[in-house]
């Protein structure tokens, strides 16, 4: 039975291969090496992992990092459960006993005395240290430690050290080509490829942004998001201003801009 932090991927997620990428995976799974994904937001990690699990047949931890994540959160703890000290392994420990994959996403986000503990998870020695219980998990040979962040968020304070980075196998990630966006679009909505085609030309416009009145253009989830809408009988103005232009920003005179462009291409 898994631990109710772990869980199988039953069914073949959806996954639009853009590279060499799940070659690359599947080379350093069996060699055991960890891995770093990179790459904006909504553009297709967690998918990936989920598929990877999925093609690898190995159940799947998941944390969302962030600031107050504590070694503990990751590692375990004790709990009191009738009246009894019962210790509760965390989801990195869990994924270590049975050999999981454990993803750990937005790895930047999490408190740098946290991310310690995976060092030796992601070296030669393959070991995970249990302080509080005085014990050292080995991982076998079917785990996978992989960890993910996005460099356009990254700042002096919240970086990968390069301590941690060169430990790891970097693939990197960025939104698809067009056509291939569109027909990630189109499978996930169930949209017509032309209306994806519109979004993704959206989106593009919006990415053109970045820097000059956005921290970030729309994702291909934030795409998705608004094909759903479309897909549910949505006019796909509305669904854009609802999915992308005011999931983006508050700030006024961007929201107008959003607002014209997605007149212009609806």
């Amino acid at each position: 039975m898994l631990s109710p932090q772990l869980e199988a991927v039953g069914r073949e997620p959806y996954y639009r291969p853009v590279g060499d990428e799940i070659a690359l995976f599947e080379a350093a799974y069996r060699r055991r090496l960890p891995v770093l994904l990179k790459g904006p937001t909504g553009c297709g990690k967690t998918r990936f992992v989920e598929y990877m699990a999925w093609r690898l047949g190995r159940p799947l931890a998941t944390v969302a990092c962030h600031d107050d994540l504590t070694t503990a959160d990751l590692v375990g703890r004790y709990l009191i459960v009738n009246d009894q000290t019962v210790w509760m392994d965390g989801p990195l420990t869990a994924a270590v006993r049975i050999g999981a994959i454990c993803y750990l996403d937005e790895i930047v986000e999490a408190r740098k005395d946290t991310t310690v503990v995976i060092h030796p998870l992601a070296d030669a020695r393959r070991l995970l240290a249990v302080d509080k219980r005085g014990e050292l998990v080995p991982a076998p040979d079917e785990f996978m430690l992989v960890i993910s962040y996005n460099p356009g968020y990254q700042s002096v304070l919240k970086e990968i050290k390069p301590s941690t980075r060169q430990r790891f196998v970097a693939l990197e990630f960025d939104y698809p080509q067009p056509e291939v966006e569109a027909e990630i679009v189109a499978a996930e909505a169930g949209v017509d490829l032309d209306t994806a085609r519109k979004l993704v030309k959206l989106g593009e416009l919006t990415r053109n942004l970045k820097g000059v009145g956005l921290d970030e253009g729309a994702s291909t989830r934030l795409l998705v998001h608004a094909a759903h809408l479309i897909a549910a009988g949505t006019a796909p103005a509305t669904a854009c201003t609802a999915a992308i232009a005011r999931a983006l920003t508050d700030e006024p005179d961007m929201t107008g801009t959003l607002d014209d462009l997605v007149r212009a291409v609806f």
